[in-house]
C-alpha cells in the first residue's frame, strides 16, 4: 500500500508560479510511475504528467509543456510539480497517483484507470 499526500496548492493570478508536492510513504516509493492528473469543476479527471522511477524520463500533456515540471526526489519520497505561467485553464483540484514501474513508457500512461494509489487532491485556483 502506498499513500500519497498533495500539498501546495492555492490561488495565484494569472502568469504566476506554484509548485506542488506530494509525499509518499508506505510501500517502497522508487519503483513507481508518479503522475500528476486535475480535475476542473464538472469535468473528467485529466492527465498532466508522469515521470518514471529514476527521474530520468517525463511527460506532459501538450497544454503543459514548456510550462510545467514534474520531478521526483526518491531520497524524500516526493514528487513535485512546478508549474509556471499559470493561466485560469489550469484551475482544478491537483492529484498524485502512483502506478506500475513500465506504465509511463506506455500510452495507457494517460488512463486514470491505469493507477493503483492516488492522493486526495489539492486545491490550484488561477485568477484572471
Amino acid at each position: 500500500q502506498v499513500q500519497l499526500v498533495e500539498s501546495g496548492g492555492g490561488l495565484v493570478q494569472a502568469g504566476g508560479s506554484l509548485r506542488l508536492s506530494c509525499a509518499a510513504s508506505g510501500r517502497t516509493f522508487s519503483g513507481y510511475t508518479m503522475a500528476w492528473f486535475r480535475q476542473a469543476p464538472g469535468k473528467e479527471r485529466d492527465f498532466v504528467a508522469a515521470i518514471n522511477y529514476s527521474g530520468t524520463y517525463t511527460y506532459y500533456t501538450d497544454s503543459v509543456k514548456g510550462r510545467f515540471t514534474i520531478s521526483r526526489d526518491t531520497a524524500k519520497n516526493m514528487v513535485t510539480l512546478q508549474m509556471n505561467t499559470l493561466q485560469s485553464e489550469d484551475t482544478a483540484v491537483y492529484y498524485c497517483a502512483a502506478g506500475s514501474t513500465s506504465l509511463v513508457f506506455t500510452r495507457e500512461r494517460e488512463f486514470r484507470k491505469a493507477y493503483d494509489y492516488w492522493g486526495q487532491g489539492t486545491q490550484v485556483t488561477v485568477s484572471s
